[in-house]
């Protein structure tokens, strides 16, 4: 695969970033991007947000059009690893040589899982030289009154926590949905958002990309948080938000492959949110404050608090396999399943999971690999958005001593793990733990911390 990845940027040596356009209609805002790999494609993806509650007369105003082209600056990595060309030239914006850098380091380690499945061995430097053609111009920053928070929303665990954590300042927030699929319709709604206070969002992929891509051209996982990042941004400025809430937790930080800086969940990463707020403060407003609800506990306690909010149990989702059916499902044969599965088995494990699933997967022979590769003896760890392996180790260990407290038989993956590994000390401190490296403001922090104590006890 490396010398497929020489081949192609040395034959299609540049990407060109040609232009974007805003257009406003009653009821959306649409985004479209004009990207360009000489000799080879074009390509027009599309981003359309519904219009609600916005505070600008008119969104084609300069600061709505910067923010609008910083967005274009992420989405285009999923055009540009098609070939790799290593000239990407930005003809419609100006970047100076920190924002240069700054998305140089961003596509570098946010396509790290990429790199390495491909075999692409290139250091951030050699990746990409970026020219930018655009001349400078002044950005007035309008300022507006803010209040209320951004949830975005994708349907799994992680968010219904946070959007029950901050269910006392619903009245102010909005939630925000990409793609608009029914689990995140529906975790919105149980949390008491009327369609009002939902904001849906269409990401729009180019078909070109699509046929380069069964014709074998190069392809892989980007950051798609990054744009998620830029695109909450976006809207948080258009509706008067003050606050950006994601739902990353401390365990996004792991590398999926030990010894490497290889990470599945880069741009879920506190180092991407640490980089971003910068981004923010250097270049936009800063009223506007971007961070995790959930960066100070891990999957593990997400767990813990998602076992007793039952409302969400048969509606939320996680599976991207599952993701591509109508309705979307649980797939039972994937890492991300395996691994919800074992990180709620502790608090739910067995009837209540089986539930939830359709099945018990700890009896799926045929998952024992992934489940070898979760707990941390395998080669690496599934490139997948799932837990540390001492989250994982300590979720099936204290799901083995809560099944022999009772007398239960152990199912087969259980079984195994008891038999090769051998239970784990139950660390109880990993269900107490805050990291206090996260940006959550003050007022939010305090509901965080009552509400571990809370399902502690």
């Amino acid at each position: 695969m490396e010398d497929l990845f020489f081949s192609l940027r040395n034959k299609y040596k540049e990407f060109i970033y040609h232009s974007y356009e805003i257009k406003e209609s009653n009821d959306s805002i649409e985004i479209k991007y004009e990207f360009e790999i000489p000799n080879l494609s074009r390509f027009e993806p599309k981003i359309t947000i519904q219009k609600k509650n916005i505070k600008f007369e008119s969104v084609n105003n300069d600061y709505i059009k910067y923010l609008a082209f910083n967005l274009g600056m992420v989405e285009l990595i999923s055009y540009w690893k098609c070939a790799c060309p290593k000239n990407v030239i930005i003809k419609c914006g100006y970047l100076d040589d920190y924002q240069i850098n700054w998305f140089k380091k961003l596509y570098y380690y946010g396509i790290g899982e990429y790199r390495y499945i491909n075999h692409i061995n290139i250091t951030q430097d050699e990746l990409m030289d970026i020219i930018v053609e655009a001349k400078k111009t002044n950005i007035e920053i309008p300022h507006i009154e803010r209040s209320g928070t951004i949830i975005p929303v994708g349907g799994g665990k992680d968010s219904t926590v946070t959007l029950e954590l901050l269910k006392d300042y619903k009245k102010d927030n909005y939630c925000l949905i990409i793609g608009s699929k029914e689990p995140s319709m529906k975790c919105a709604e149980i949390a008491g958002y009327a369609n009002d206070k939902i904001i849906e969002i269409s990401r729009t992929i180019d078909e070109n990309i699509k046929k380069l891509n069964a014709q074998g051209f190069l392809n892989g996982h980007t950051p798609f948080s990054s744009m998620l990042a830029f695109l909450s941004y976006l809207v948080a400025t258009l509706t008067g938000k003050k606050y950006i809430a994601l739902s990353n937790e401390s365990s996004a930080n792991e590398s999926n492959v030990e010894g490497e800086k290889i990470n599945h969940q880069y741009s879920k990463s506190y180092e991407f949110e640490q980089d971003f707020t910068d981004y923010v403060e250097r270049y936009f407003s800063n009223e506007v404050k971007y961070f995790s609800m959930l960066r100070p506990i891990s999957e593990l306690q997400i767990a813990m608090l998602f076992s007793k909010n039952e409302q969400y149990h048969k509606i939320f989702r996680s599976c991207n396999v599952g993701s591509k059916q109508i309705p979307w499902v649980w797939c039972c044969n994937c890492p991300k399943c395996l691994f919800v599965y074992s990180i709620l088995s502790p608090f739910l494990y067995k009837e209540r999971l089986i539930n939830i699933f359709g099945e018990d997967m700890f009896e799926n022979k045929e998952m024992l690999n992934t489940f070898i590769e979760l707990c941390g003896y395998g080669k690496n760890k599934p490139f997948e958005c799932v837990g540390t392996y001492e989250e994982i180790n300590f979720a099936i260990s204290k799901t083995i001593v809560n099944l022999e407290k009772g007398n239960k038989e152990l199912p087969y993956l259980l079984s195994y793990y008891k038999e090769h590994y051998g239970v784990k000390e139950i660390n109880n401190e990993l269900i107490k733990q805050y990291n206090e490296y996260n940006n959550v403001p003050k007022e939010f922090a305090s509901i965080l911390k009552a509400k571990i104590e809370e399902a502690i006890c």
